[in-house]
């Protein structure tokens, strides 16, 4: 059975499109052009830092992340940011009964605004700074299965990506659930992993109760 659900953060509750659009206006860079880019990397398979290292050769996300707080134009997210059916997903789950958990590759800072946007809807928020592990880490989800109160069998992770979700989460042992929104689901949602690999496929996150208690009533 299911008995916690996991997610992921950027493109699974956050929608990150205005966010890597200042991005595109941090480096002087038309937003449809970065934007472009940004996918032909992502559908390339390669890491989508490189999208970076095209417009500004030697680009160091830390260093620039630092540099952008200490100029007033910090990375954020916000309420506004958030897909529109995650606090309705949230608290039916709740409602339900399941364990509830967010965990990503996230900074100290968004880990800061994740805490303000869900302290009261989740029961554990953590972050890749926080366990100093990065998806696709197995190190990470060993962080996760080791603060989850069920064991990795009972877990269900829900994030947008094969490579950094979908796949560590299924190899650690839990469920696992892709949703399609954001650039990686939509060009990874019709190859043949996305198709075999995940427990459950989600156009939206509203899907996900009703899918939830389905599994859980053939293993009762």
């Amino acid at each position: 059975m299911i008995r916690a659900v996991v997610f992921d953060v950027g493109e699974c509750l956050v929608n990150e499109t205005r966010e890597y659009g200042t991005w595109a206006d941090w480096l002087g860079v038309p937003r449809h052009t970065f934007a472009a880019m940004f996918g032909a990397v992502i559908a390339q398979g390669r890491d989508y830092r490189e999208t970076f290292q095209i417009f500004q050769p030697g680009f160091d996300l830390y260093a620039e992340r630092e540099r952008r707080a200490r100029a007033g134009q910090p990375e954020t997210f916000g309420e506004a940011d958030l897909y529109p059916d995650v606090r309705p997903t949230l608290a039916k789950l709740a409602a339900d009964g399941l364990w509830l958990g967010i965990a990503g590759n996230q900074t100290v800072r968004a880990g800061a605004i994740l805490r303000d946007l869900f302290d009261q809807d989740v029961d554990l928020i953590g972050t890749s700074d926080d366990w100093g592990a990065s998806k696709p880490d197995p190190e990470f989800f060993e962080r996760v299965a080791a603060v989850v109160p069920f064991p990795a069998a009972e877990i269900l992770y829900v994030g947008d990506r094969l490579d950094n979700d979908i796949r560590p989460a299924a190899t650690a042992g839990m469920h696992t659930a892709l949703v399609r929104r954001g650039p990686w689901a939509t060009i990874q949602w019709d190859t043949e992993e996305a198709r075999t690999l995940p427990d459950l496929r989600l156009t939206s996150l509203a899907e996900l109760p009703d899918q939830v208690a389905t599994v859980n009533a053939r293993a009762r």
